[in-house]
């Protein structure tokens, strides 16, 4: 809970939202899972393109596919707002989306495995790809001493309900409060855990990246946790195979330059990492997190010319 009290009435709405919460948690962990998906998928599909959400989404396919048709874009949205239902629905019911259940398939997992069995923590990195929740728990299942990080949410009650459906499959959270220098994240490899972050959304004040043919603010804060404790970058990525089925692949490590200036170093890896993210999006565009403002201000604005 925050240190600020809040005002009666305000306190009063988030209870309810968490109310709310409850009873949907509650109707989704009554169903079958594939059940459960198909449930949030229609929900949204029916929902989400009469939101206002609906013109970010395309005008975010516009600035990342200038040269693709209506049709493919109208295609692209309709699938996102699937796969974004799917993954809302699936939230409830993560301690059945397992490997144990052959829910989960693994590329590479002696990658983890090796991991497991090191004294030398690594930064798991990844996008908001698919179901993006699968990657923390297959981390989890492959024995690998780990801290994730996440935001949290604005109300406080539904906070605290995430982070124990989030226990229910042995997943530890914090949300870190000092951006680049998580003082959580600095005590967990120092004492040779791993970490994971998301590296694919708007960082303010962050390293200027190409994404797309445009410049992009991209958090700097796992390339500098990698140089710091001289390790490497850990990408992974969740695909959805069919409903509630999927496939995590451990990709090839991301090495840190290592040229002697710091600052140039940070900047040409967080450059692959945007590279990576951007290879992944354009592979899979329809299980990407489409709903947010990844560009510039500026990039959004009437008339802006199409990427080079």
């Amino acid at each position: 809970m925050s240190s600020v009290k809040p005002s009666f009435w305000q306190d009063m709405a988030w209870r309810f939202e968490a109310l709310m919460y409850d009873l949907f948690v509650g109707i989704v962990r009554a169903l079958p899972v594939d059940t459960a998906s198909d449930m949030g998928a229609w929900l949204l599909k029916t929902i989400g393109p009469v939101t206002p959400t609906q013109k970010l989404v395309r005008q975010n396919l516009d600035l990342a596919f200038p040269d693709k048709d209506e049709a493919w874009k109208a295609n692209v949205a309709r699938a996102q707002w699937d796969n974004l239902g799917r993954t809302f629905a699936e939230f409830a019911i993560m301690d059945r989306i397992r490997i144990a259940n052959g829910r989960v398939e693994v590329v590479n997992m002696e990658r983890l495995k090796a991991i497991a069995e090191s004294q030398t923590p690594v930064v798991f990195i990844s996008g908001h790809f698919a179901n993006w929740e699968i990657m923390p728990s297959t981390i989890v299942d492959a024995g690998v001493e780990c801290q994730m990080t996440y935001r949290a949410a604005n109300n406080p009650y539904v906070d605290e309900r995430i982070k124990a459906g989030r226990m229910r499959y042995g997943v530890r959270l914090f949300a870190p409060k000092g951006g680049d220098g998580a003082k959580e994240l600095l005590i967990a490899m120092g004492k040779g855990e791993s970490v994971a972050l998301m590296n694919d959304q708007k960082f303010n004040r962050g390293v200027a990246t190409p994404f797309f043919g445009r410049s992009v603010d991209t958090a700097p804060g796992p390339t500098r946790l990698a140089m710091r404790f001289g390790t490497v970058l850990q990408p992974m990525t969740v695909e959805r195979l069919h409903k509630a089925r999927f496939r995590v692949i451990v990709h090839e490590t991301i090495e840190v330059d290592d040229t002697g200036h710091k600052a140039a170093d940070i900047d040409t890896t967080v450059a692959k990492v945007s590279a990576f993210i951007e290879e992944v999006v354009r592979a899979r565009p329809e299980e990407w997190f489409w709903v947010h403002k990844r560009w510039p201000n500026d990039a959004y604005k009437p008339g802006t010319p199409k990427a080079p």
